[in-house]
């Protein structure tokens, strides 16, 4: 990529495909120029379950982003999600091989080797590393090593591991719809990027992605991911909730929870009627908005409950002092801010992306943070000179051989 190439973020999610389109402008500024959303069919849970549905939903997302940007795209950077993702913290520990001491490249990326050696089942592979912290002869706290005096260097890091087909088929679907993928990253990696700013990250803060099919959460501490998870239940099972009690077509619970479902009842609007389309002959039901949010609020309230006992189970019930921050379109549902305060007793935002010119209106959405997230991932790519090619959160690539084998692949 090159300051004239366009940048594309790539959402490909179980309920929307949605795709951001940004460049940079004369000032070398990054704009966003064009979005496209699209209806997704093909996944479940967050993982292709038909290449063929999924290839057209995102060629259509695509082209619906070309129209607006008036700009054709040849490649996209992706983010991956599913139930397969897992997260993991582990230690690397070397000896400084210099005769001065001075800690080079090369013990860096010793270290990180030795950090990532973790036996891992034969059917994944390594997303991303990301380094937490340095430790040099016992002082811990230091980001970058580089150029310090010591004989022992530790890292400790955050290991994202994935399904090895669920990529692939991943990739298999851009390919195939004609694009190129450069790059593939952890949809909530790409949404925190987007949405939070640095003192959040320092202090702690856990964002939580409420998609479609699945619910990403992802827990910053003192600037590094600790914790990553994501729970097989979303959007989705509200819906199903709806369409089952109310005895509706799923279509239409959709519409329901979109336009009138609260998931808190303080904010419910005690006046507010809703009317139960008519099925097989029946007339229109109306019922009211607390009805809806009797049987919203369980479900949200459940999700959020899964995402505080994992965090808690890993040890860390205090250590989001910088809150919650809701992204996903989960994050539109009224209420959802205060249940979020509810179950974590700690303050909640929902987070919005920042404003990069252009079209702002249309992307500053929480629906819209880990697309655009991945632009801003692509962006930070350019600005180093860098290939977008490949994840380089350890400063070399630990996607690099999943990343080339299955673009070489399918090419």
């Amino acid at each position: 990529m090159t300051y004239d190439d366009v940048i594309v973020g790539l959402d490909i999610g179980t309920t929307s495909v949605i795709a951001v389109v940004a460049e940079f402008d004369d000032s070398g500024n990054l704009e966003i120029i064009g979005i496209g959303k699209a209806p997704s069919h093909g996944l479940r849970k967050g993982v292709v379950i038909n290449i063929e549905s999924t290839l057209q939903s995102v060629s259509l997302a695509i082209e619906r982003a070309e129209q607006m940007a008036g700009r054709d795209v040849f490649s996209v950077i992706t983010g991956i999600a599913g139930g397969h993702i897992e997260g993991i913290n582990s230690r690397g520990v070397v000896a400084v091989t210099s005769r001065d001491r001075e800690i080079k490249k090369v013990d860096y990326d010793r270290v990180l080797e030795a950090a990532k050696a973790v036996v891992i089942p034969m059917d994944r592979e390594l997303l991303h590393v990301i380094p937490q912290e340095f430790i040099v002869d016992d002082q811990g706290g230091i980001k970058d090593p580089l150029d310090m005096i010591g004989v022992r260097l530790e890292a400790e890091v955050h290991i994202i591991t994935g399904s090895v087909t669920s990529a692939q088929n991943l990739v298999k679907c851009i390919n195939r719809a004609g694009f190129k993928v450069e790059d593939i990253i952890l949809e909530s990696l790409a949404s925190g990027k987007a949405v939070l700013t640095k003192d959040e990250m320092e202090l702690g803060v856990l964002v939580i992605d409420l998609g479609g099919g699945t619910t990403d959460a992802l827990l910053y501490i003192d600037g590094a991911p600790y914790f990553t998870s994501v729970l097989p239940v979303g959007g989705s099972q509200v819906t199903g909730d709806l369409s089952y009690m109310l005895k509706t077509p799923i279509e239409a619970a959709e519409k329901i929870k979109i336009e009138s479902a609260v998931c808190h009842d303080s904010m419910v609007d005690a006046d507010e009627p809703v009317i139960i389309p008519a099925v097989g002959g029946r007339p229109p039901v109306s019922i009211s908005q607390m009805d809806i949010c009797s049987i919203v609020q369980p479900r949200m309230a459940e999700i959020f409950t899964l995402v505080r006992d994992r965090v808690v189970a890993k040890g860390y019930r205090d250590r989001f002092a910088g809150g919650v921050v809701l992204t996903g379109g989960g994050a539109l549902m009224p209420g959802a801010v205060e249940l979020a305060q509810e179950v974590f007793q700690t303050a909640a935002r929902i987070g919005l992306p920042g404003s990069y010119g252009g079209i702002t209106d249309e992307y500053r959405s929480p629906e819209f943070a880990s697309a655009v997230g991945l632009v801003l991932h692509g962006a930070s790519r350019v600005i180093a000179g860098e290939s977008a090619v490949g994840v380089k959160e350890t400063r070399t690539s630990p996607f690099s051989r999943l990343g080339a084998w299955v673009r070489n692949f399918f090419e």
